[in-house]
């Protein structure tokens, strides 16, 4: 915590000074009023100055509260101006982290993890400052105050409030001792209901497809179960935290008021000291259950700021290179004995994987589930990093390029095909925002998907639902396509992104990118060997390693593991 304290408070020095201060000019006015509620009654009542005084006393309370509740409202202002700035801050540098991160990182710390950490964590980051503004000043202070304010009206009944103090302190320690451990353990928990509910959202229609909403139930109620119930030990700790503190100080009242007024009696008190006495005592309990309840509030943003600090101190393992030099007429891709695993202790997902594509040339990849079609272009635009070997593109190591212009020469058609909300016409602008109409239609032509967009409501300024949900798959896997081709790469990557399209369309689609994209590199990964038959080069992968590459009629003749794929589909129901 205190490393993001030092990293973001300095940003906001005027609010953590001036707010302190008008706090604490508060508390001191708060520990004058118990000294003039004694004079009213020693004096303005006992002592027969009567109405006149006790009205001009009155009168400067109504002042002092007045004043006091001014310097509340500034500290409150100055709290919540440098918390939410805190907070805005360490969100936007969470995002441009993650952002940054490789699909490595991403892959290690969850989504649903992230997405917590950068909203429910940060808020208790954010309470705990607007807190450190408003009352980590004031509570010591009243304590402290009020103790020595005690003292000098009478040092003997003042033992009282020595005596209450180790006790208190006893008390908030034994507590908080065994409830602070449990917060980063409710953290963890959080993350889990997040990563359940994600799942059970993004995946409602297969749950309903195969009637697992029962059992979905059960997993969310397993995990809300897990943070319930612990969240209940914690409870059944912190809360006795009040009730004892309590029974310390009222216990501690009735003693000042017992021995007061013995003291009363034989004239070395007056009433109206032991009712400042109480007063005082009444203010320490306050604010010593304030000072255990900062305490449970800064173990939630410590817990919390070491998950954020996690996420800040993670170094992108793929960074900006040097500068990339290409080498005119060089292949436009090239992998050399590349290997590549996903955990340095698992087995590799990729191994030896050397071949070249020359510029305008169309590389098609195959092979069963798992033999690392994605993983292999995946590694081309430097999603991940290879282990060992070197990939060149126009000659250059993908290493020494600058990851957006090494983004910008590759567009990729993902798997799964994902839109944002937002019209047609900005969904395919995100590759080149200042693409026209008259490039957001040709790439729609190409990619098979202007005759559907053209019927839509209102064409390319229809409104796309988040993920694409009002389209269709294959409608969806369309405009992926053309939303790279909009981009004008110079090498543009289909990661099995046909695979909704039916047979003509399929067709028509590679009949079309044949026909316009003159000059651009493309590489096809699909499952169908009919789809990759007028490759210029076909790689066929199996359990990570390159079993085949060569042209269709040469991988029938000398490529047994792509005979049997190919003779497969055209004995089976695509070949019907």
């Amino acid at each position: 915590m205190f490393k993001l304290a030092k990293k973001y408070l300095p940003a906001f020095k005027k609010e953590l000074i001036i707010g302190p201060a008008a706090k604490l000019t508060e508390a001191i006015l708060e520990l004058i009023v118990p000294l003039i509620m004694a004079d009213i009654i020693d004096v303005g009542i006992n002592g027969g100055a009567g109405k006149p005084y006790i009205y001009r006393m009155g009168g400067i309370m109504i002042l002092m509260g007045a004043f006091g509740l001014a310097c509340a409202l500034v500290c409150q202002y100055l709290a919540s101006r440098a918390s939410q700035g805190v907070g805005t801050v360490i969100r936007n540098d969470l995002f441009e982290k993650i952002c940054n991160m490789s699909h490595s990182e991403l892959d290690r710390f969850g989504t649903p993890s992230l997405i917590n950490r950068v909203t429910n964590d940060v808020n208790q980051v954010q309470n705990a400052v607007a807190m450190l503004i408003r009352l980590v000043v004031r509570a010591p202070f009243l304590v402290i105050g009020a103790a020595v304010m005690a003292m000098t009206i009478d040092l003997k009944l003042s033992v009282i409030f020595l005596a209450v103090a180790p006790l208190t302190a006893i008390t908030i320690y034994l507590v908080m001792s065994r409830s602070v451990p449990f917060y980063k353990v409710i953290q963890k928990k959080l993350d889990r209901i997040g990563l359940v509910t994600r799942e059970s959202l993004s995946g409602a229609r297969v749950i309903r497809a195969f009637s697992r909403e029962e059992a979905e139930e059960r997993r969310f109620g397993e995990a809300n179960a897990d943070y319930s119930d612990i969240s209940l030990r914690v409870g059944r700790l912190s809360v006795l935290l009040n009730p004892l503190t309590y029974a310390i100080m009222n216990i501690a009242i009735g003693a000042i008021v017992w021995f007061g007024g013995f003291r009363v009696n034989v004239g070395d008190l007056t009433q109206g000291q032991v009712i400042a006495f109480v007063n005082y005592m009444t203010q320490i309990s306050l604010a010593l259950v304030v000072v255990a309840n900062l305490v449970v509030i800064f173990t939630k943003a410590a817990a919390c700021s070491a998950r954020i600090n996690e996420v800040l101190d993670t170094e992108p393992s793929i960074t900006d290179g040097k500068g990339a030099e290409e080498i005119s007429g060089a292949p436009a891709i090239e992998f050399k004995d590349v290997s590549f695993s996903y955990h340095s202790d698992g087995d590799c997902a990729l191994e030896n994987i050397s071949f070249s594509v020359k510029r305008g040339e169309t590389l098609g990849i195959i092979g069963g589930t798992g033999s690392g079609k994605s993983t292999l272009v995946n590694l081309i635009p430097r999603f991940y990093d290879a282990d060992n070997g070197e990939i060149l593109i126009n000659g250059a190591d993908i290493r020494d390029y600058n990851l957006e212009m090494l983004r910008t020469k590759v567009g990729v058609v993902p798997q799964k095909a994902l839109l944002f909300s937002g019209t047609v016409a900005e969904n395919l602008r995100w590759g080149r925002e200042d693409a026209s109409d008259d490039d957001l239609k040709k790439a729609a032509e190409i990619a098979q998907a202007a005759e559907f967009i053209e019927k839509m409501p209102e064409g390319y300024n229809t409104y796309i639902a988040q993920g694409g949900r009002n389209l269709s798959g294959g409608q969806k896997q369309r405009m992926t396509i053309a939303r790279a081709l909009t981009a004008d790469p110079e090498i543009l990557i289909l990661d099995d992104s046909a695979s909704a399209l039916d047979l003509a369309t399929d067709a028509a689609l590679r009949k079309a990118l044949a026909e316009n994209t003159d000059g651009m590199t493309v590489v096809i990964v699909s499952q169908r060997a009919n789809s990759l038959k007028n490759a210029d080069r076909i790689i066929v992968l199996d359990d990570g390693k390159a079993v085949g590459i060569g042209t269709h009629d040469e991988l029938m003749t000398g490529c047994e593991v792509y005979r049997e794929i190919v003779m497969s589909q055209e004995s089976g129901v695509e070949g019907a």
